[in-house]
């Protein structure tokens, strides 16, 4: 099991890999037609939304104590499955 510190760097890391992602969507917006780009738009702003649930989570497990962070990763690991769906759904979308 890991221990809220790695489990913590983690979730950073996957925030960091989102943020390109989101960059990446956010590029290909700019270059498609006026159809395409309302639908990119709109998912980079589904995914933002996403993104932030998440990283107040990151800033909820720093912040909680021992006893709690248990209870709150449990909700992080759902948002985690949520924003990670979300992600692959938009990257195939627009592939």
């Amino acid at each position: 099991m890991a221990t809220r510190k790695e489990y913590t760097e983690k979730l950073k890391s996957k925030l960091d890999e989102w943020n390109a992602k989101i960059d990446e969507l956010k590029e290909k917006s700019e270059a498609a037609d006026a159809d395409m780009r309302a639908e990119y738009q709109e998912q980079v702003q589904a995914l933002k939304a996403k993104r932030s649930e998440l990283q107040q989570t990151v800033k909820k497990l720093q912040d909680a104590g021992d006893d709690a962070w248990e209870d709150i990763k449990e909700g992080a690991d759902d948002a985690w499955e949520a924003l990670d769906d979300a992600f692959d759904s938009a990257m195939s979308r627009f592939k």
